[in-house]
């Protein structure tokens, strides 16, 4: 067997962050610290924190008064720093800069009187975090169907925005389709998907052609893991998404085919490698790591944990 694996893979600077947000947090207040939502959609990820004395909730009211809650990386609704204000929470927010740009451009856009047109899955965190910005401006549009029911105040005021771990091939249809409805429509200043989507997605579209299958590591509740699979599926290779190396079947593998691995923005690198190694000790796997983009960028601690890591 020959495993390539892809690169880059896994983590992003919005779930590095946030996941050092959680560990700082836990360090300097102690525990509990509770996390609104997951504090990334990683199976693994949440039930380390758990370990560690994270609590995720799903309601602020769930939040004794007084306590620490950290915002997870998929951002909220103005809504729910709201409540927590009202509670006396002391509040931390991870949102992933690339999230919060979002948020602003879709306030930016309702103040102005236009109707958004959001595009993104239905019930994702970060979905519903940006709608509630201004629900009243915001029309969510899951696919293509959903373009031709649209209906808007005036037609020469919309402007579009998207969820930033959509599949970008998905995601250029839509908006094409949005173009010809609404000629005027306005794009953000900036492309919303995120970058590391781009990178994994575009990594994806440039290997398969050499695997005979795919594993993607990631979690199911993984929207841009999720994303991978299906572009996987798309090339026409066999693929599967796995949480870790105990979801991995032997009856996938004839042993002597060649399986690229790549992985989700929110999947830690420690379980690729529990993955390669479970393949090699079964199969003798040879590894080789194939880059196609470097990734350097960095995002710095929300306050006011920056300064509590800064002092001496």
């Amino acid at each position: 067997m020959r495993i390539v694996l892809a690169a880059p893979r896994g983590f992003c600077a919005g779930v590095n962050m946030a996941i050092e947000s959680l560990e700082q947090a836990i360090r300097h207040y102690g525990t509990p610290v509770y996390v609104y939502h997951e504090i990334v959609h990683n199976r693994w990820v949440v039930e380390r924190f758990r370990r560690e004395g994270a609590v995720f909730v799903d309601d602020v009211a769930d939040v004794p008064e007084g306590a620490t809650l950290l915002f997870s990386a998929h951002g909220v609704a103005p809504e729910v720093r709201r409540l927590a204000d009202a509670r006396g929470l002391r509040t931390i927010d991870a949102t992933c800069p690339l999230v919060t740009k979002v948020h602003r451009e879709a306030v930016r856009f309702a103040r102005k009187g236009y109707t958004v047109v959001l595009v993104g899955h239905a019930g994702h965190d970060e979905v519903v975090g940006v709608m509630g910005e201004a629900p009243e401006a915001i029309v969510l549009v899951k696919g293509l169907a959903d373009v031709e029911r649209i209906e808007v105040a005036d037609p020469e005021r919309v402007a579009y925005l998207t969820q930033t771990t959509l599949s970008t091939e998905d995601a250029a249809r839509i908006i094409a389709r949005l173009r010809e409805r609404f000629p005027a429509i306005v794009a953000p200043p900036s492309e919303n998907i995120c970058y590391a989507t781009t990178n994994r997605q575009r990594a994806v579209r440039t290997l398969a052609d050499q695997a005979d299958v795919i594993l993607v590591v990631g979690s199911r509740n993984s929207s841009n893991s999720q994303r991978l699979a299906e572009l996987g599926r798309g090339a026409g290779v066999e693929t599967r998404l796995v949480d870790g190396p105990e979801d991995i079947r032997p009856v996938w593998f004839r042993g002597n085919e060649t399986v690229m691995i790549t992985a989700g923005a929110s999947a830690p690198e420690d379980v690729v490698e529990a993955c390669v190694a479970w393949l090699g000790k079964r199969f003798r796997a040879t590894v080789e790591s194939c880059t196609l983009r470097e990734e350097n960028v960095r995002f710095k601690l929300p306050e006011p944990l920056r300064q509590l890591v800064e002092e001496p």
